[in-house]
């Protein structure tokens, strides 16, 4: 099921890149506020998949199935799963590109780190209102 849900994703990510072509990206400002909008939008929809257990891209069903195994919190193991990433692509960059940084910016790091801190946030106010309504 994860490979109908990446082509889906990339799918839905070429048309979101689409849509916000048509704003102007050149200064450093809107980059942020875009990369901050982005990662909201993110942790809102990691959240609710991690809350109503569906399919998953293949990077959080493996946190998810960390945390199931070893009961920690998912946002926490998508944190240090998220840096690990970061620190990974940045040591291989040094590698293969001379000794440069290609690729990773500010924008990837502030993703890594917000999103499971913005994962735990949305479950916590997510969560109870959801099982309210799909109890009753």
């Amino acid at each position: 099921m994860q490979i109908p849900l990446s082509f889906l994703f990339g799918y839905f990510t070429d048309f979101g890149m689409w849509l916000m072509s048509f704003f102007d990206t050149d200064t450093y400002a809107v980059k942020m506020i875009f990369v901050i909008v982005g990662t909201v939008i993110l942790g809102f929809g990691v959240a609710l998949s991690v809350i109503a257990n569906v399919v998953m891209n293949s990077g959080e069903a493996f946190v998810k199935a960390v945390s199931d195994v070893t009961h920690k919190d998912f946002g926490n193991l998508k944190i240090g799963f998220d840096v690990s990433c970061v620190v990974v692509s940045v040591v291989l960059s040094l590698i293969f590109f001379k000794m440069k940084i290609v690729g990773t910016r500010e924008g990837t790091i502030i993703a890594a780190l917000a999103t499971g801190i913005l994962v735990k946030l949305f479950s916590k106010l997510i969560r109870k209102p959801l099982e309210k309504v799909l109890v009753n």
